[in-house]
């Protein structure tokens, strides 16, 4: 399984939120560039970078840090927050960026994430983020009627490859995964697409908690605040957690 560290971006810096509210929120790092080079240093392979003030948006708003992050590394970096039109997500591509996480337009405008997908088949993530199960969309400010899982299965049979999942009641909390939520929404992936991949996120606090995830056969975990209180440490974690060979 891959270990991701998590660098939230809120107006240049490096913050966590608690269960996803901006009311809440701890800055960790004047500069994500530092933290990025501490997580490479640490042997992670790849990054999970959101563009929180992106996310809020509705448009990139962090680009020029996310592009130095990109220059200031040699790790795999898939990035989200507030790319709702191709020029968007053509920008970040073009910045080096891996992989592209589309939240609210999975929801909200599936031709949008079709042309996407026609054009990045292997590039373009989908974010669902939910409350009780429900999908959450604009910057988690709005939570929909519609099932996590359900969403799930319908984008997997229209071509997305990848999926994050994140547990809004668990995300910043260090209160454990949802491992319940996460089998169903292993299940639901699988069920339509074999190739299909689910990397998890939200409350991961102790390598217990990987290795539980693991068990899942699950192809990722994000992990935030853990790693900036000190309660995981992510060259143990690594070593215990990833088995060789890395995402695509």
């Amino acid at each position: 399984m891959i270990i991701l560290p998590a660098i939230d971006i809120k107006d240049g810096k490096c913050v966590r939120l608690y269960q996803g509210d901006f009311d809440r929120l701890t800055t960790y790092d004047a500069d994500p560039v530092h933290v990025a080079q501490r997580w490479q240093d640490a042997g992670a392979s790849w990054l999970h970078v959101v563009d929180l003030d992106g996310a809020l948006n509705g448009y990139p708003a962090n680009l020029e840090v996310i592009q130095r992050i990109r220059e200031a590394v040699s790790l795999h970096i898939e990035c989200g927050g507030g790319m709702r039109t191709l020029d968007a997500m053509q920008q970040m591509l073009a910045m080096g960026i891996d992989r592209i996480i589309l939240g609210t337009i999975a929801l909200t405008d599936p031709d949008l994430l079709q042309a996407a997908l026609q054009r990045w088949p292997a590039r373009i993530v989908a974010g669902l983020d939910a409350r009780v199960g429900r999908v959450a969309i604009a910057g988690w400010r709005e939570t929909s009627q519609v099932l996590a899982t359900a969403l799930a299965s319908e984008l997997c049979a229209s071509g997305v490859q990848r999926f994050v999942y994140t547990d809004i009641a668990r995300d910043g909390a260090l209160r454990g995964p949802n491992l319940p939520a996460l089998q169903a929404m292993q299940a639901a992936i699988s069920h339509i697409s074999q190739g299909g991949a689910l990397i998890a996120s939200g409350g991961i606090s102790t390598i217990d908690d990987l290795q539980a995830i693991t068990q899942l056969g699950i192809e990722g975990a994000i992990v935030g605040k853990a790693l900036y209180t000190g309660a995981i440490d992510l060259a143990q974690a690594i070593q215990l957690c990833e088995r060789e060979g890395h995402a695509d």
